[in-house]
């Protein structure tokens, strides 16, 4: 027996191992992760979760041909490692390194990109339909999380499917709820009976036969339905009729954990021509002591002791999510009116506090960004005053409920949206940086920038006060004090209302800086200074209504910079309401492609967003040489 994981020759390997090795592999996988995962950080508990399941799976199914899909994708490490990639996992979500979900460009045994929740049933459908559209042959799963499947989308695909009745597997990763024995044998009996070759046989005869012999055989083949749907009533669980009603056919619970239920329940689901959901039961960061003690904390966590479990290095200060939602108490103490909705991110974005002290007003929905949004609209449509703490990334799942829910409608809905920018490790599927694209196409939104923690909370003061929506973004990470320029060009930081306040004066270039990047700004102005450029500065702190009270005609060239999507952010905003000065224009964002996993400052420094390459660019404008 192997014991060390870069030993094995995966997938071939597994298909050759008894159950007791398959076991034995178990534990060389847990502790590869920890070891691995302890020093680059990454989702350690959802992985630690599911090794065995990981493994059943590509014991039963042949990957790549087989088509996995793992939903949101960030318990795939595990499958990882089973296609042949342990090797790499030195950069897991490292700059150029590894990635922390699937990406079909790594591997073919990645079949889907994932990165969001909710998205592979309705993958795994249309798979399934391309499969018969080419008259091909190969088995369709879909690996879905009890957390994802509060997201409506899943249940559309699940709709879809069992109307179609197409072969799609679905496993259920349920980690949010005990195993119980007598259910799980009650299910295991029923599952044993369902793919019987008598119970398949009865369920044709009754169908075929007595149903085919005119008004007499369709009531008796009626009848007998009914009292089939009476059993199955009796004997499933809630869920379980939730999904046979769907048109799958129902398997579970089952033992995540225990390999020799999983390939039994694996094989009899691969034997069935038709929908099949199967509802497993696991438990986050399993085998490891301090994961299964504090499975939230070990969801997503940078790097750290493997021993005690506590993090290498921690950031000191107040994270901008901490600022917002210990500021939002304060403010709801004073207004009652006031209400806090999540998607499933209550403690990620800063609403721990509120929820402790407010529970009646705080509100967490589940992965359901889209009601999230439209149920703030209801909210504020008779008077409450909501505020949505929604990621970037997620956000924009609900473009439409924003657009016609709460803009049209010009209603007081606040969105904290949280992580908005470059949010490193994480990767494409994560970066922030389309909001102020979106938002800023939408009419009736204020959209406020703040630079740091003290701007935050003059932004949220500031959105309470509206009559209509407003967004306010700001990064991933701690808040940092407030840079400043010298004592000569230094001027008020402290607006009494939110604008775009100028900082600095400067005849030749004038630089806009949006947000987090105004500290990049002072940079700048620092360094075309020691080149002989005079440069001015503005602290760019609401984009939408755009506030040029700070502008100045007679700079020779202005030059725009945010964390944000080059292509329709705050520069081209800026560039269509300036169309008819006489001023040249220079932006600074994120290029025109998704941007892949990598600190902010090494992402920066390849797609020439660091200060210095900055000034080097604008100098050379200003020469005439770019």
């Amino acid at each position: 027996m192997k014991r060390n994981i870069l030993d094995y020759n995966f997938p071939q390997d597994l298909k050759s191992m008894s159950e007791e090795e398959l076991e034995l592999l178990t534990y060389s996988i847990r502790e590869f992760l920890i070891e691995k995962v302890s020093k680059t950080g990454g989702h350690l508990a959802s992985n630690l979760g599911v090794v065995e399941l990981s493994i059943a799976l590509h014991k039963v199914f042949n990957s790549p041909d087989d088509k996995i899909i793992w939903d949101v994708g960030h318990q795939s490490y595990v499958h990882k490692i089973l296609t042949g990639r342990g090797e790499q996992f030195d950069s897991l979500r490292q700059f150029k390194g590894l990635s922390g979900f699937p990406k079909e460009k790594e591997s073919p045994h990645d079949a889907f990109d994932t990165g969001h929740s909710s998205t592979s049933i309705s993958a795994a459908a249309g798979m399934a339909c391309a499969r018969e559209i080419k008259g091909e042959n190969y088995e369709v799963v879909a690996v879905i999380g009890d957390g994802s499947l509060t997201g409506g989308m899943a249940y559309e695909a699940m709709n879809n499917i069992g109307a179609s009745k197409s072969k799609v597997i679905v496993i259920l990763n349920d980690n949010g709820m005990s195993i119980s024995k007598n259910i799980g044998g009650i299910s295991t009996h029923l599952g044993n009976l369902r793919t019987s070759k008598g119970y398949l046989n009865a369920k044709r005869f009754i169908k075929n036969t007595i149903g085919s012999r005119g008004s007499v055989g369709s009531a008796i083949a009626g009848g007998l339905a009914g009292f089939k749907n009476d059993v199955k009533y009796s004997i499933l669980e809630k869920g379980g009729v939730l999904f046979e009603e769907l048109g799958f056919t129902y398997f579970g619970p089952v033992d995540g954990h225990n390999i020799g239920e999983l390939l039994n329940v694996l094989n009899r689901a691969k034997s069935l021509d038709e929908p099949v959901l199967i509802h497993v039961i696991t438990r986050k960061g399993k085998g490891y002591k301090n994961a299964e003690n504090a499975p939230g904390k070990f969801h997503g966590i940078g790097p750290f002791n493997p021993e005690t479990g506590e993090t290498v290095k921690k950031e000191e200060g107040f994270s901008y999510s901490e600022i917002m939602g210990n500021h939002l108490v304060d403010m709801a103490e004073e207004n009652k009116n006031i209400v806090a909705i999540t998607a499933a991110m209550g403690q990620a974005t800063g609403l721990g506090p509120f929820e402790e002290r407010f529970p009646e007003r705080f509100y967490d929905v589940g992965i359901a960004e889209q009601h999230a949004v439209t149920f703030a609209a209801g909210l504020a449509k008779c008077g409450i005053r909501p505020v949505c703490a929604i990621y970037s990334s997620f956000l924009q799942r609900a473009y439409d409920q924003i657009m016609e829910d709460v803009c049209m409608q010009k209603l007081p809905v606040v969105f904290a949206i949280d992580r908005a920018g470059i949010v490193g490790a994480d990767g494409e599927t994560h970066h922030g940086i389309y909001d102020l694209s979106y938002l800023l196409s939408m009419p009736e939104m204020t959209v406020l920038t703040p630079r740091n923690g003290r701007s935050l909370q003059n932004a949220m003061d500031y959105a309470l006060t509206l009559d209509g929506p407003a967004a306010i973004r700001y990064p991933r990470g701690n808040a940092p004090d407030s840079a400043e320029l010298d004592e000569n060009n230094v001027m008020s930081t402290t607006p009494a209302v939110i604008k775009n306040e100028r900082t600095a004066h400067g005849r030749d270039v004038d630089i806009w800086a949006c947000g987090k990047m105004y500290d990049c700004g002072i940079k700048v102005v620092e360094m075309l200074k020691d080149r002989g450029i005079d440069a001015g500065l503005v602290d760019v702190e609401i984009v939408k209504p755009l506030d040029l009270d700070a502008f100045e005609k007679n700079c020779r060239l202005l030059v725009t910079i945010e964390d944000n999507d080059i292509c329709s952010g705050f520069g081209m905003h800026l560039a269509a309401e300036l169309k008819n000065e006489e001023i040249k224009i220079l932006n600074f964002g994120w290029p025109d492609k998704f941007i892949e996993q990598g600190s902010f400052e090494e992402l920066a420094g390849q797609y020439g967003l660091m200060p210095e390459q900055i000034t080097e660019r604008i100098c050379e404008y200003i020469e005439g040489k770019a």
